[in-house]
């Protein structure tokens, strides 16, 4: 008997119909059936009952489904034991970012792992911070650049690449001082960043502990469109100190009392899987090179 025969058996028997396994393991219908009849030839028993719509497991279909499983399993990690002794790592990474990420070195880690470990399958997801956490969480995601207020997400490991003071951003004459209390900035209509980032719970949180109800005028996805709609008088930017360099256009104001600051960091469960693992070293040198102006222009 081959291995595709018994992925094939498994897969019919999880999926419990010949169609949707098919489509499962991008082979026709018809070349699926053929496989599992010929198991069931070879194992001189039928392996599902094929009388109805649904495709049900016989009683000897039932009895060889674990047998069948162990042996993929087996086969699955034999490859990966042959694999790593001969310095390669198979798999699927999962990789998570800020919606509209601007994260230049985050891209060259990737590049450079997918040049040494061209086997992984990589898959890149996109959202808000809180909901990447979340996902880390739950196993859905494997590694996620987010951006939080204050200190990193607990029982996750985690790869600080930043922390900043937030800054408000004026119109030139709007304001004549280089630093203002939170309660003199509430009296402004503000532009920030969506809720779900770093930056944006910052300030949130500093505004429940004050008691204040900040005024949003507007939130926007990305830093440039932040301070553009300030720059036309929208209202007052809420940015970090290093987005606030690259408009310099803009006076950038100290916030006096807001003493959390916005984190930019990699997270990830602390198991980590070969996969992650050969990741991890990519990532860290690719900030590690980008540290003399790690964050500027970044959406977290």
């Amino acid at each position: 008997m081959e291995l595709r025969q018994l992925e094939y058996f498994v897969t019919v028997a999880e999926e419990a119909n010949f169609t949707r396994a098919a489509a499962r393991v991008h082979i026709s219908q018809s070349g699926v059936s053929a496989q599992v009849k010929a198991l069931e030839h070879e194992l001189g028993a039928e392996l599902f009952d094929r009388s109805g719509r649904i495709a049900r497991l016989t009683e000897a279909g039932a009895a060889a489904l674990p047998y069948a499983q162990a042996a993929l399993d087996a086969a699955a990690d034999l490859r990966q034991a042959i694999d790593e002794v001969k310095g390669l790592v198979r798999g699927q990474l999962t990789i998570g970012m800020v919606t509209g990420c601007e994260v230049t070195p985050l891209f060259a880690g990737i590049a450079a792992f997918h040049e040494e470990h061209p086997a992984i399958e990589i898959e890149l997801t996109e959202a808000d911070s809180r909901h990447l956490v979340s996902q880390i969480r739950t196993g859905l995601v494997d590694i996620a650049l987010v951006g939080v207020a204050g200190e990193p997400p607990e029982h996750l490991a985690c790869h600080v690449i930043a922390r900043e003071r937030l800054v408000a951003l004026f119109r030139p004459g709007e304001t004549a001082t280089d630093h203002l209390p939170l309660a003199d900035l509430m009296a402004y209509p503000l532009v920030t960043l969506p809720e779900g980032t770093g930056i944006r719970a910052v300030l949130d949180e500093a505004c429940v502990a004050a008691g204040f109800v900040p005024d949003v005028a507007l939130a926007a996805s990305a830093p440039g469109t932040v301070a553009e709609l300030a720059s036309r008088g929208l209202g007052v930017a809420v940015l970090s100190e290093s987005m606030a360099s690259e408009f310099p256009h803009l006076s950038a104001v100290a916030i006096d009392d807001v003493q959390s600051r916005a984190l930019l960091a990699l997270v990830w469960r602390p198991r980590t899987s070969p996969a992650l693992a050969a990741l991890l070293p990519h990532l860290r040198h690719a900030f590690a090179v980008d540290n003399d102006d790690p964050v500027d222009n970044r959406k977290r």
